[in-house]
């Protein structure tokens, strides 16, 4: 019976760090900054990924992914726009492999110095992912709501070099993720060690 009890009470306080963490990265995605040098003003930053992370790192990769998902489910409900879904897609996709590829790493090599490794591969399979996605996926459903012409021009506002959807992967997209990627990065590493006992106990 105590272990029946012991047993709910674990995934009780799984459940509750996964909400808390879930409904922060949904109110942080309301604090974005456009990166106007570099992307379009549909592609903005925001550090919603930093709870996704903490819950990775603390809890476990697949944790992660839950909390990605819930993230922009919220997002999703209380967000929705004419375009609603794509941006929550992309948004996941590239979230969710972030902490996956980072928290993996780390819980293996749980130092300093691996925790700078792990978030660094993780920004780059995620900036890998994020251009993939975006370009078979994300923009291509863009486009079915916006002349794809349109948001090209978009792009080539930014830089001549944007003369199509490939380059607007090369000289926009990779850019923007890995701006937010290590600027995440960077607020994880100055706060993990801080938060983390809060979830780990």
């Amino acid at each position: 019976m105590n272990k029946v009890n012991s047993s709910t009470m674990i995934r009780t306080k799984d459940m509750t760090k996964i909400g808390m963490l879930s409904v922060i990265g949904f109110i942080l995605m309301y604090f974005q900054l456009p990166l106007t040098f570099v992307a379009p003003p549909f592609m903005k930053l925001d550090i919603s990924d930093l709870p996704v992370l903490l819950g990775a790192f603390t809890m476990g990769p697949v944790f992660g992914i839950i909390i990605a998902a819930l993230k922009n489910i919220l997002a999703l409900i209380f967000k929705g726009t004419i375009t609603a879904g794509v941006g929550e897609l992309s948004n996941f996709i590239v979230s969710a492999t972030f902490a996956f590829v980072s928290s993996y790493i780390y819980r293996k090599h749980k130092t300093y110095n691996w925790a700078v490794v792990s978030l660094t591969v993780g920004v780059l399979f995620m900036t890998v992912l994020a251009m993939m996605s975006n370009y078979f996926i994300v923009f291509p459903l863009y486009g079915k709501v916006m002349p794809m012409e349109a948001i090209i021009a978009m792009g080539s506002a930014i830089t001549s070099k944007i003369t199509g959807l490939f380059t607007m992967m090369i000289y926009s997209v990779l850019p923007f993720n890995l701006i937010k990627g290590f600027t995440t990065s960077a607020v994880m590493m100055l706060v993990y060690k801080k938060v983390s006992p809060l979830f780990k106990n």
